[in-house]
Formats: structure tokens, sequence, C-alpha cells
């Protein structure tokens, strides 16, 4: 009978902390995710008391840079009506290290900040070096000759005048530091002093010599301390609720974020909504495929065939106008001339 007895507590027992183990479970299976997300929710706040602050002011995660560049091996001959002949040179490849100054927290829960940014050449992940030489058209003269388009007769015959006199050419070679980081050019002083505004150059003329050392603007987003599903969106920028570049209210919203972080719990069906100082305009980013990225799921989002599409093919970038082929859109209103897809070529 006592054998009899304890064995049967024993199942009592057992049975009883089968019971608990199983309600247990039940309660985490609920309750777990809903405290996960509540602590992300907590964390990903723009507030210093956040565990993500640090992360958020100076980002971690490295970006890369590669530029190509075309090549021309047969300079003369385009210039006696021949077919240019290229090459395609590079990756030359830059590490972009970005960091937020200027932090300062508005009472509307918002944030307004300026992000500075360096860029360091890569020489193990580059094909080739900094001092290699590039032969290519001539961008600082062609770009001032388009400017000079719709100038008066007058001052085109000065300009011409100033390229004879300064020993100007179509095709310039120089170096990839030069052609990316600037090189002073008697060219570049004599449109600042005449032309004042034409240029965004001062001293030396340069794809990226005004990016480096530099801020994107004053952005103004909001913390999502009060509103977490406003986190990260941009309310101004530069103080400004939308641009007036363009043709088009939609085409001169300011939309979505800086471009860097986007509210958490994201799914395919969302898009990435951000505003680019560089191309002047919002941009949106479509959901293209799952991966992995060291054991942890992601999703990849890319550029939308429509993105730098004419307005004859989308019409909503009509706006953008006036349009060039697609791939290639025309953004001398606020930066020097165009911005594109890689080669020009519209995504297949």
């Amino acid at each position: 009978m006592g054998c009899s007895a304890k064995a049967r507590w024993a199942a009592g027992a057992l049975g009883v902390a089968g019971l608990l183990c199983a309600v247990l479970g039940a309660v985490m299976i609920v309750m777990v995710p809903s405290l996960i997300k509540q602590q992300v929710l907590k964390n990903v706040r723009i507030d210093p008391s956040s565990l993500s602050f640090n992360m958020w002011k100076e980002i971690p995660i490295p970006f890369y840079l590669s530029v190509y560049f075309f090549d021309v091996m047969n300079p003369s001959e385009i210039l006696k009506g021949e077919k240019p002949q290229v090459r395609e040179r590079g990756p030359y490849v830059y590490r972009e290290f970005r960091h937020k100054s200027n932090i300062t927290f508005n009472n509307n829960d918002t944030v307004s900040f300026l992000e500075y940014r360096t860029f360091q050449f890569q020489p193990s992940k580059s094909h080739g070096s900094e001092s290699d030489y590039i032969v290519m058209p001539n961008i600082l003269v062609l770009g001032a000759a388009v400017m000079m388009e719709n100038k008066p007769m007058t001052l085109k015959l000065i300009m011409t005048l100033a390229f004879t006199t300064l020993g100007e050419r179509a095709f310039m070679n120089r170096t990839v530091g030069e052609i990316m980081w600037g090189y002073k050019d008697p060219l570049v002083n004599l449109i600042n002093k005449y032309f004042p505004g034409m240029f965004p150059f001062k001293d030396k003329f340069g794809l990226f010599a005004e990016l480096n050392n530099s801020d994107s603007g004053l952005f103004t987003v909001f913390t999502g301390v009060q509103n977490i599903s406003r986190i990260h969106l941009v309310d101004k920028w530069n103080g400004l609720s939308k641009v007036d570049f363009w043709h088009s209210d939609q085409c001169n919203m300011i939309n979505g974020t800086s471009g860097q972080m986007w509210p958490p719990f994201m799914t395919p069906e969302s898009s990435l909504e951000f505003y680019s100082p560089e191309a002047c305009r919002s941009m949106k980013l479509m959901y293209k495929e799952s991966g992995v990225f060291e054991g942890i799921p992601t999703y990849r989002f890319v550029a939308p065939k429509t993105l730098f599409a004419n307005g004859s093919i989308y019409p909503p970038n009509e706006g953008f106008c006036p349009c060039l082929e697609s791939g290639i859109q025309n953004v001398s209103t606020c930066r020097c001339p165009l911005v594109s897809l890689p080669s020009s070529l519209p995504q297949r």
C-alpha cells in the first residue's frame, strides 16, 4: 500500500508538473514574442537611453562605394568622327564613414542633425590604384558648354575664348584620385568669377570634391518615442517639407527616411522609401528576394525599373522632365547634370 500511494503521488506530481510546463510553454509562446517586440520597439527609438542610439549616431556597418571608369582609347579619332573605343577600369573601392553631429531634439518628437561623410580608398578591394591615369571626356569643359547653351551669344564667345586661352581640350588625361577628389583648373576660378553660382565647385573640380568631409544637409526626422510607426521618417530637410526642383507636387515631395534606417518589422510587402539629397528627390526600393547573411534571414530591396524611366514610359516621372532616355535623369536644377542606373542602362 505504501509503495502504491507513493507511486500515485509521484504520478500526480509529474502530472501537475507536466501541466504547469504545458501552461508555461503556452504562455511563453504567446508572451515571449510580445516581450521581444516591446524590447525592440523600446530600443530602436532615437533616444540617448536606447541601445541603438550610438549605432544610429555613428553607423558601424561598413558602406562601400565602387567606382568604374570608361577609359577612352581613341580620343583623337573620336574628334575626327570615328566611333569611340573604351575599356572599363575598376572597381576603385572606397569605404564611406558616416557620423552625425549637431544633434538637437525638438519638442514635436523629432530630432535634427547633420551627417558627415568621409571616404577612404580600399586598395585590397580595388582593381587598380588612385594613381592610375584615365582618358575621359573633359567634364568641366563639357559641363560649362551645356550650361552656356541658353546664355547670350556674347557670353558663349567669351567662354569659347577662355577654353582656347586656357588650353582646354575635349578630353583629359587625369588620375583616378584627381577625377574623384579634385584638381586645380584655372577654368574653375574663371567661371566662379564671371558666372557665380553656375558650378558648385570653388577651388578644385572633381566628381566627389564637394562630398568628402561634407554633410548632406540638415535632416529632421521623427524619433519614434511618441509614435513608433513614424520612426526615422523625414519631417524636414534643410527646413523644407518639400523641395521645388521639379515640375509636380508629387515629384517635389520629401518621402520616407534619410536612407539608412527604417521602422522595424519590415515585410516583403513593405517598400523602402527615402529622400536622397544627391539626387534631389525621393526614391523607393522594392522587395526582390529573401536571403541569409551570417545566419540572419534578410530581405533584399532593389531599385525598380521605373526609378529613372522617362515620363513617356512611366507617367508619374513626367514631373522630373525635361526627360532623357530611360535610365538617365537630369538633376541640373540642383546638382551636376545627370544621375543614372549603372552604365545608363535600364535594369533587366
